[in-house]
């Protein structure tokens, strides 16, 4: 089985954290400490939350600002469209920022934010017609 790690800059841990709880994440403490945070999107898909200091330990080049370019558009899938509201409701409520308008394709409904830091998160419920 394959396990995949996001791993994404943050200039404040606590406030990050504290964002993607009110989102409903948990956080494993086995992978976290004072400057990264293991934040569990489902049994083998982590976001590592590390903070500039620490990121810039695994990288060679500068840290984008993603409020002002987007690298990377992290997708998640939602159970339902009322998922993928309250998704939206919770993270504008939280600090986070809508991106683009609520995208409805009648099979495919989605919402886009970005986080405290400007990464943009879209989450999608897509409803395929069975065959």
């Amino acid at each position: 089985m394959r396990m995949i790690f996001v791993n994404l800059p943050v200039k404040n841990l606590e406030a990050s954290k504290g964002f993607f709880a009110a989102l409903g994440f948990s956080f494993n403490p086995d992978f976290s400490d004072d400057k990264t945070a293991c934040m569990i999107i489902d049994e083998n898909i982590y976001a590592m939350l590390l903070v500039e200091e620490r990121f810039r330990e695994f990288i060679n080049n500068d840290i984008n600002d993603a409020t002002k370019a987007q690298e990377v558009l992290i997708a998640l899938s939602a159970g339902s469209r009322a998922e993928v509201d309250d998704v939206l409701a919770k993270a504008l409520a939280a600090g986070g920022k809508a991106w683009k308008p609520i995208m409805d394709m009648g099979f495919m409904y989605g919402c886009s934010f970005q986080d405290l830091d400007g990464h943009v998160w879209e989450v999608m419920h897509m409803d395929m017609p069975a065959e």
